[in-house]
This record gives C-alpha cells, sequence and structure tokens, in this order.
C-alpha cells in the first residue's frame, strides 16, 4: 500500500499487516505534515476516483536543469508522483516522443479548449529576441514565447521553474531579450504583465533556483492536484519552501554568529564576510530540504551565491564579498547596520578557542 502525503508528495510504502483505519492519523516523515486517513488500502487521498489532472511541461531558454533536479528528485520519484497523484503527462521535451503532426495536433487541441489544461510549467526564461520577434527560440516552427502566452491564458495553474522562469536569469540582460514570465529581475510584469491570473485567480506561481529542488518541484504539483493552497509572498513565490534564508539551517550558524571568518573555500567557518555568501541574504529550500537528502553548498565549505535572488546571476563576483572599507555592502536580511557592526565586534572578542583554533587546510 502507498500513502502519498497531501502537502510535499512524499509516498510511504505499507506492507497490508499495516493498513490504516479510515480516520486515522499520521505525520509524514519528510516534511512532518499531520494527515487523516481518507480512503483505507489506496492511501491519504482518493486520488483513484479524482479526475485525472494534465500538466504540460514547456523549455524556453535555459539549460535543462531543472528538468534534471526534477527527474532526480526522490521519493517519491518523478514516475511515481505521477502515477499516484494521477497526472496525465501530456508532454515533456526531455521524454516524450510525439511526431511533428502529433504534437500539432495535441497543441491545437489544447488552444482550442478540447483538452484541458491543468497545470503548465515553463522552465527557461521567455526569449523575445530578436527585435521582439521571439525567433531566437521556437518549436515547430513558432516562438516559444507565443506557445507560452497561449498556454498560460488556457491552463488552471502556471508554474516558472527556476530563476530564469521566474525572473530571466542569466540571458535577463543580453541580446537573447530574455525575461521572466510575470517578473523581470525585482521587476512585476515580465512577459505575461503584472495583473496576469491564471484560470484558477492565481498569478504565476514562482520556483526560482538555479536549478530549482527537485523536492519544491514535487511538492508544488502535488500541492496543486491536492487543492492544498500555497501562501506566495510578493514575488508570488510559495512561502512553504522559500519563507525561511538559507542561512537557517546552515552548519556554520556558530562560526557565524562569532565572525570566524574563512578567507578559503572548503574551509570550516564562517563564507558570509569575505568570500561572498548570500546564505543570510536569500530565502531557500537548501539547508532545510538539502540535495540529494544529504547536503548543501554552505555544508561542504562553497559560498551560497544566491540563485534563488530575482537579480540572479549578479552583475559581480561570486565568490568575493563586496565591501567598503572592509565592511560587507550587503548585511543579513532585516539587520541594522549600526547594530550589527556593533555586535560584531564584540561577538568576535568572544569567539570561543573551540571555533577559533578550528583545523584549517581540509
Amino acid at each position: 500500500m502507498k500513502i502519498i502525503c497531501e502537502k510535499c508528495g512524499f509516498t510511504m510504502n505499507l506492507d497490508k499487516s499495516r493498513i490504516p483505519e479510515k480516520g486515522a492519523k499520521g505525520k509524514c516523515p519528510k516534511c512532518r505534515h499531520i494527515f487523516t486517513i481518507k480512503n483505507p488500502g489506496t492511501g491519504v487521498s482518493d486520488n483513484a476516483n479524482k479526475s485525472q489532472k494534465t500538466l504540460y511541461w514547456l523549455q524556453g531558454g535555459g539549460c535543462g536543469g531543472d528538468t534534471w533536479a526534477f527527474f532526480n528528485s526522490e521519493p517519491p520519484e518523478t514516475s511515481e508522483l505521477i502515477n499516484d497523484l494521477n497526472i496525465r503527462l501530456l508532454w515533456h521535451p526531455s521524454i516524450s516522443n510525439h511526431s511533428i503532426a502529433a504534437q500539432n495536433k495535441l497543441n491545437n487541441d489544447l488552444l482550442s479548449g478540447k483538452q484541458a489544461l491543468d497545470i503548465l510549467c515553463i522552465e527557461g526564461s521567455i526569449i523575445r529576441g530578436p527585435g521582439g520577434t521571439g525567433m531566437f527560440d521556437t518549436l515547430l516552427g513558432k516562438p516559444k514565447k507565443d506557445i507560452a502566452a497561449s498556454l498560460a491564458n488556457k491552463a488552471s495553474y502556471v508554474l516558472a521553474v527556476g530563476t530564469c522562469a521566474s525572473f530571466g536569469g542569466i540571458g535577463a540582460d543580453g541580446e537573447i531579450e530574455a525575461t521572466g514570465m510575470q517578473f523581470q529581475k525585482w521587476t512585476p510584469g515580465g512577459f505575461m504583465g503584472e495583473n496576469f491570473k491564471t484560470k484558477s485567480g492565481l498569478p504565476i506561481i514562482n520556483l526560482p533556483g538555479c536549478p530549482c529542488h527537485g523536492g519544491v518541484i514535487s511538492g508544488a504539483i502535488a500541492a496543486l492536484v491536492s487543492g492544498i493552497p500555497l501562501k506566495l509572498n510578493q514575488y508570488n513565490i510559495p512561502l512553504e519552501w522559500y519563507g525561511t534564508l538559507v542561512h537557517q539551517g546552515c552548519t556554520r550558524n556558530e562560526y557565524h554568529e562569532y565572525r570566524v571568518e574563512e578567507k578559503k573555500i572548503g574551509e570550516k567557518g564562517c563564507l558570509f564576510f569575505y568570500l561572498g555568501c548570500h546564505g543570510p541574504l536569500v530565502y531557500g529550500p537548501c539547508n532545510k530540504m538539502l540535495w540529494n537528502r544529504r547536503s548543501s553548498k554552505t555544508r561542504v565549505g562553497v559560498p551560497c551565491f544566491g540563485c534563488t535572488r530575482p537579480d540572479f546571476p549578479q552583475q559581480y563576483p561570486f565568490f568575493k564579498t563586496r565591501n567598503i572599507e572592509g565592511i560587507p555592502i550587503e548585511l543579513p536580511d532585516g539587520v541594522n547596520r549600526a547594530h550589527y557592526l556593533a555586535y560584531k565586534g564584540i561577538a568576535a572578542a568572544a569567539a570561543p578557542e573551540r571555533l577559533k583554533k578550528r583545523k584549517t587546510g581540509i
């Protein structure tokens, strides 16, 4: 028997001797969500009796990294997520093998309303170049920007998967005229316009990251299919996964508090003051969910370079902290500069010897 968490999509496998009774309570081991058994023998959600949901994945201007993060997510694996949530995958360019005729028919059916579209996933930025034509990035001879706009108007929900789709990403300042679906970096609007709403009445939901964590993609899809509302911030980003700083959960927090800082990558101390770490500046799930359920950049001594931030990639070196007279220009989110400087001086003087005498040269 499989039990599917309604909140994050995590699949729990139980043998027949452990099938719970209707109304029994359980806790998801991944996200700690408390759920109630609704249909004994089939899992938390009665997915077998639910109408099938459809999903279409369109790749725009990007590297495809979000796709592979999604395909490598576990548990549940992508195939389990699709099967257990009763999703019909209409199209994904990496695994679908439609003929040109079949692809044209599918697109025409979607645009005419003959085929319903529940979830549209956009990966990669919307390419508008050259000169606003979009012909730098095409599908079946048509600009993908036009296909994306048409499908977005038909979809119940739209997920902008990755920083490129969300905010423009790497190509946002280049000649390809890239933009995000509903934001251009920090500025609302993007390709579809600030006031655009999907058929569900929601804006485009942004899932930033370079790439976006596969568990976030799975969780967002599971939430939409299960009818669980996603609370969004001012950038239309779900707080469920982006409500905490990358710094929260970092194993180097104690070093940061006492300003025991490193000047080389791979050491044990904090990476913020000299090595450009964005952990105290940006919001993301990296130290909450971990990658491969095991690690993150900061846990292995590599600075976070803020890939979930709307202005990523920033126009300055990743691994060097910008400073004025040795003081970082950007301080931890919400911190008063004068108070920070006073506190850090005292904290450094009070740093425990066990931190200052840490082993180096790892």
